[in-house]
């Protein structure tokens, strides 16, 4: 039964997959996670109330897990995340440094 929807990068899945019983599904999916994962758990979460902190208008609960999971460094890699927005340079600016700071 699904209680809630919510957006989670895969790093924060890795911390709910440690909650459910150890199964080989589970097993190959924190496998996959650990493979693409750039980010401890703790920290992709610090990183999210952070960027949501940002209070952006613009910015949607998925573009935060898109921005945990790729972590621009640009803002032409941040721009291919929003394709249906521009952000200006001051929230574009605003991000990359909350990001850098959370590395």
């Amino acid at each position: 039964m699904i209680k809630e929807r919510q957006a989670l990068s895969m790093c924060e899945s890795e911390k709910v997959l440690g909650s459910i019983k150890e199964t080989d599904r589970t097993k190959e999916a924190q496998a996959f996670i650990k493979k693409f994962c750039k980010l401890k758990p703790e920290k992709a979460e610090k990183l999210k109330q952070e960027l949501e902190g940002l209070k952006l208008l613009k910015v949607k609960p998925q573009d935060i897990v898109k921005i945990i999971e790729i972590l621009p460094e640009d803002a032409t890699e941040l721009n291919k995340i929003f394709t249906e927005v521009s952000l200006d340079a001051d929230e574009t600016n605003k991000i990359l440094e909350t990001i850098k700071n959370n590395k």
